[in-house]
């Protein structure tokens, strides 16, 4: 079932987001005016439009799975960027791209092997790779509460997680599988105090969650997680950087986590 987003909201009310995408924007330093880059995940475009200014003569990609997230990205970006609903997982491009990033965003893809298989097909040899997303350990409060909830009072939602917090080791393993090399993957523990709590666990943690319910049970849901949980709220970052390989039949350079 696809999510839907109120990409207003969101829009608002991610400023944690925000600077998250921010640090990954500043470990694009050396990249070429003239280069092409696709942003994944984009949201309502607020990352992009800061990608913008990196390659002034060059090109910026951008899609997303939300029509909602689309829509807003495209009123705030115009013609400047190129922005369309695509899922990654179905991700085809008419040529390569010279840089992929992606901020916030691929722990809500389900398939880890194939995205990043995807992603590096969409890369053209050389190309570089700069992501944060959720990783291992993000929001396990947060997360306990929600399966209280569940096993409560909200069955039909029993076993179900909407996330993939994968760990550094298996994300190396993963890149050196689909032809990645310098691959370097990390963890970072960022404790978040949103400005309103109950807008952005609502907005950026549970519309997966609300999305597969009926609407009449949504507000008593949304209302008992709300109960539990309090700030700072525990954020784990999972940050990768890799470069697709010239040759992957090549034994991929050292890598770290």
């Amino acid at each position: 079932m696809a999510t839907s987003w109120d990409a207003p909201t969101y829009d608002v009310s991610s400023a944690p987001q925000q600077a998250w995408g921010a640090e990954v924007l500043a470990r694009l330093s050396g990249i070429s005016p003239g280069a092409t880059i696709l942003d994944v995940g984009c949201g309502t475009g607020r990352v992009t439009e800061a990608l913008l200014a990196l390659v002034p003569q060059g090109r910026v990609l951008a899609i997303d799975a939300s029509a909602e997230m689309v829509a807003l990205a495209r009123a705030r970006l115009g013609d400047r960027a190129e922005v369309w609903r695509q899922d990654v997982l179905d991700l085809e491009l008419a040529e390569p791209v010279d840089v992929i990033v992606s901020t916030a965003a691929l722990h809500w893809v389900p398939d880890h092997d194939r995205m990043w298989a995807q992603l590096r097909r969409a890369l053209r040899p050389a190309g570089v790779l700069e992501v944060q997303c959720g990783g291992a350990g993000n929001i396990a409060r947060v997360r306990e509460v929600i399966e209280s909830v569940v096993d409560h009072a909200f069955p039909d939602l029993a076993g179900w997680s909407p996330w993939v917090f994968a760990t550094p080791e298996d994300t190396v393993q993963r890149l050196r599988q689909v032809g990645f090399t310098s691959i370097r993957c990390w963890l970072e523990h960022r404790p978040t105090y949103p400005r309103d709590v109950e807008t952005f666990v609502r907005t950026s943690i549970l519309a997966a969650h609300l999305a597969r319910l009926p609407e009449q049970r949504r507000e008593r849901f949304t209302a008992a997680v709300l109960a539990g949980v309090c700030p700072p709220l525990d954020y784990v970052r999972l940050n990768v950087s890799a470069v697709r390989a010239v040759d992957p039949s090549v034994t991929p350079d050292p890598t770290t986590c």
